[in-house]
């Protein structure tokens, strides 16, 4: 009798460890089978719902971008090419006035006076002028950074209704991330999106 109980003990002994075998071994091909990796606690991989634009490389290879760019760089050169025109002609009175004062060609000391205080104005009046234009390429230059930036962001709303991102980084000249997998950069998929959406105005 205990000879027929040691044996049915051992048998269940045998039953339970080949069990426990099976139970751990299922469970290691089932990770596999899962694609699970990873040292850490849990031993799971995951992908975070997040993503990063380059906005240096956007904002280069942006056609809209690239367009305000060209328009802003046509009102500078207008600007510019207006300031030199009227310092030259400027330039070229005092000289005149300087020659007529070494010559004593002037007739009179009011005719000499007369002519000081209009090239003085006229001085007075590029100075103002170079100022309102500065000013006016820089509200223009504000405008256009407006318009860029509402662009970007009109479309990223849209962009990410099928991605579901739950942030989408701005990154400029690596202030904001330093290092991150680039899996993370959406930045060619944006500007390639961007681009196939833009129109651009007839001139």
């Amino acid at each position: 009798m205990e000879k027929k109980s040691l044996i049915i003990n051992v048998i269940f002994g045998i039953c339970i460890i080949t069990l426990f075998v099976l139970h751990f071994t299922d469970k290691k091909d089932s990770s596999a089978q899962l694609g699970i990796i990873g040292t850490d606690s849990l031993g799971v991989a995951l992908r975070l719902p997040v993503a990063y634009v380059n906005v240096d490389s956007l904002l280069i290879n942006y056609s809209y971008s690239k367009d305000l760019n060209q328009v802003l760089l046509r009102k500078r050169e207008n600007a510019q090419a207006t300031l030199t025109q009227k310092a030259r002609q400027l330039e070229s009175e005092m000289a005149e006035f300087q020659k007529k004062h070494e010559n004593n060609a002037f007739l009179s000391e009011q005719s000499f006076k007369s002519q000081q205080q209009g090239l003085m104005k006229k001085q007075q009046d590029l100075q103002k002028l170079e100022e309102t234009l500065t000013q006016q390429l820089m509200e223009d230059q504000q405008l256009m950074n407006n318009q860029l930036r509402d662009s970007i962001y009109s479309f990223l709303k849209t962009y990410n209704l099928d991605k579901k991102y739950q942030i989408i980084l701005s990154n400029t000249m690596n202030d904001n991330i330093m290092i991150a997998d680039p899996s993370y950069d959406i930045t060619n998929d944006v500007v390639k999106l961007l681009n196939k959406k833009y129109v651009p105005k007839e001139d």
